[in-house]
């Protein structure tokens, strides 16, 4: 009798997304896109958005004040997540190291934030509103990214299927090899 071998197994490398991905073009892209990001917003808040802050009322002028500095603050949490990434990419830092670098520069989850569709956003000068807009987008973006890399894991360890096993159990029972 032939015997079969339907051991479940994987004998290619574990690949880790985390890994892959920060060496990857597609993150090359992100990181541009986040860096530039963080050039426009400092340029706009420390140059035209002064400017267009000085225009609005005095009730969205402390709607500006609290949106810019979240904004400030939202960004420089991204480009500290982007910068950790690329040193995991031209492997100043292990994967390993840049997890443990999450303890310091925490992206946060959600933040109280005004609502896009309310009046007070409404009020702030069409820039800023783009701007916050974009940051919140790129936001969610690397959430997810930083989730799916957190959430790796090394490759399953191969292990007999149960068909092979009761195909054992029964050669066992019936004096089979």
């Amino acid at each position: 009798m032939t015997e079969f071998d339907v051991t479940f197994r994987d004998d290619r490398e574990w690949v880790s997304f985390g890994e892959s991905y920060v060496s990857s073009e597609a993150f090359k892209t992100l990181f541009r896109e986040g860096m530039l990001l963080v050039e426009e917003t400092a340029a706009y808040l420390d140059g035209e958005g002064r400017a267009e802050s000085r225009l609005i009322s005095r009730d969205a002028t402390l709607a500006y004040a609290s949106e810019s500095m979240r904004l400030t603050t939202r960004l420089m949490q991204i480009a500290s997540w982007l910068l950790v990434q690329r040193a995991v990419s031209e492997g100043e830092i292990s994967l390993s190291q840049a997890q443990e670098e999450k303890t310091r520069v925490k992206l946060a989850e959600s933040e109280r934030t005004l609502p896009e569709t309310g009046d007070t956003f409404a009020e702030l000068p069409l820039r800023l509103q783009d701007l916050v807009r974009r940051s919140r987008r790129l936001h969610t973006r690397i959430l997810h990214l930083d989730a799916l890399i957190s959430e790796d894991r090394p490759a399953p360890v191969p292990r007999e299927s149960p068909v092979t096993a009761q195909f054992g159990r029964l050669q066992a029972a019936f004096g089979g090899k």
